[in-house]
């Protein structure tokens, strides 16, 4: 692979790749040393890929299957995450952040990959080899979750809005 190619390739995806690593890990050192660990591996793995849309699904694949190994590995079983300060343009957003963080690792990467990477259910249920359905109730309650948390702390979001 030329460094052309694997050039245009990460700076497609980085930004995917770090984000769900993030969403993950929730700590910028681990989701940039699995997102640098995600590309390695596409070094290592060539140019094998039928279309863009494998490409992408393998890289998302990886990078879930990256975070999973650090989350259980003795190593950061020993560790203690840093309380991080992201900058945030306005309130809301910051509070609505926290809200998704707050969600566990299955209902954050449906919330993710639906809302963010802009996913159709079918294909967050192919990349996390999940039924499509199961996508759909983890959408459901991930949103209800929200909804309550952001509730509690007293932000007014249109159920719409969040859905």
């Amino acid at each position: 692979m030329c460094n052309d190619d694997f050039t245009t390739v990460f700076n497609r995806y980085k930004s995917l790749v770090f984000s769900i690593a993030y969403n993950y890990c929730r700590n910028v050192a681990d989701a940039n040393d699995i997102t640098q660990e995600t590309f390695i591996r596409y070094l290592k793995h060539g140019e094998k890929f039928d279309t863009e849309e494998h490409r992408k699904a393998w890289l998302i694949k990886v990078t879930i299957n990256n975070c999973k190994s650090l989350l259980v590995s003795p190593w950061f079983q020993k560790t203690v995450p840093l309380d991080e300060k992201l900058p945030f343009v306005d309130k809301e957003e910051s509070e609505l952040f926290r809200a998704v963080m707050a969600l566990l690792v299955k209902y954050r990467m449906a919330i993710h990959l639906y809302y963010y990477a802009g996913y159709s259910t079918k294909e967050i249920a192919e990349a996390l080899s999940l039924g499509e359905s199961t996508v759909r109730v983890r959408l459901l309650r991930a949103r209800d979750k929200l909804k309550a948390i952001l509730e509690k702390e007293g932000v007014s979001y249109g159920y719409g809005e969040i859905q």
